[in-house]
């Protein structure tokens, strides 16, 4: 990886700065492709990487009503049928290196191959991807199988969310829980879609994000036996408590 660069690359004694350093590179890379011989060091590095963490299934989540969880922690730890992606529109994760968006963190322990997935998706796709549509791929080196990707909207700093920009949330919703059945999955995990770096704000997001998939799986047939609500900070986690003992 770093002979693909063509530039001197100072590699660091300590190992920490040599995981960064390989963070950074993944997260630059552009599709392209790579030798069987570095996807299978990178793939024995990152698999270990995985299993050496704590794993969570849908059976260790003790917050839970009906078919809906939450938990609270690192989504790449989850091991479920499916995570949910916030992606942005040209569906290739985040080139910022080590950045701590979800996008990120998600390429990062799936490895190359999820970016070079992507990029096949959209090749054959011809168009970035709309707000509210969703694809799946592999999960690679993660404890998932999938991984849903969706595409939420954008809030300019320092405004509110039209009614469009609510409608597109509630699409990302259920796209993803539309190809969560189609693909016969029974667990998938939801990330706090556009809340980060995209400005929705995180209360009417969490309404809309319950209200979506409680609405979804009292209407449809569904492979579905567990939807977590994965969060990551604590005003999130009081956010959607609520909804767990209304």
């Amino acid at each position: 990886m770093i002979d693909e660069r063509g530039e001197a690359i100072d590699i660091p004694n300590d190992f920490q700065e040599k995981r960064n350093l390989l963070r950074s590179l993944m997260n630059v890379r552009m599709p392209l492709e790579i030798s069987n011989e570095f996807l299978r060091v990178q793939d024995d590095f990152l698999t270990g990487e995985t299993l050496g963490k704590v794993l969570t299934s849908p059976a260790d989540i003790t917050q839970f009503k009906g078919k809906l969880m939450l938990w609270q922690g690192d989504i790449t730890t989850l091991k479920v049928d499916g995570i949910v992606n916030a992606a942005n529109s040209k569906l290739l994760g985040c080139f910022i290196p080590q950045h701590n968006c979800i996008d990120n963190v998600i390429h990062s322990s799936a490895g190359v191959q999820l970016r070079d997935e992507c990029n096949r998706i959209m090749q054959m796709q011809g168009h970035d991807e709309a707000v509210g549509k969703a694809k799946i791929t592999g999960a690679y080196n993660l404890p998932s199988r999938y991984v849903i990707h969706t595409v939420g909207p954008q809030i300019p700093y320092g405004s509110q969310p039209t009614v469009e920009d609510c409608e597109d949330l509630k699409n990302c919703y259920l796209s993803c829980l539309e190809i969560a059945s189609e693909n016969k999955l029974e667990s998938l995990a939801f990330c706090c879609i556009s809340t980060g770096v995209f400005n929705f704000p995180q209360d009417l997001a969490a309404e809309i994000a319950v209200g979506t998939v409680n609405e979804y799986l009292k209407s449809n047939e569904t492979s579905l036996k567990h939807v977590i609500f994965n969060v990551f900070t604590d005003s999130d986690y009081l956010i959607y408590k609520e909804y767990f003992h209304g």
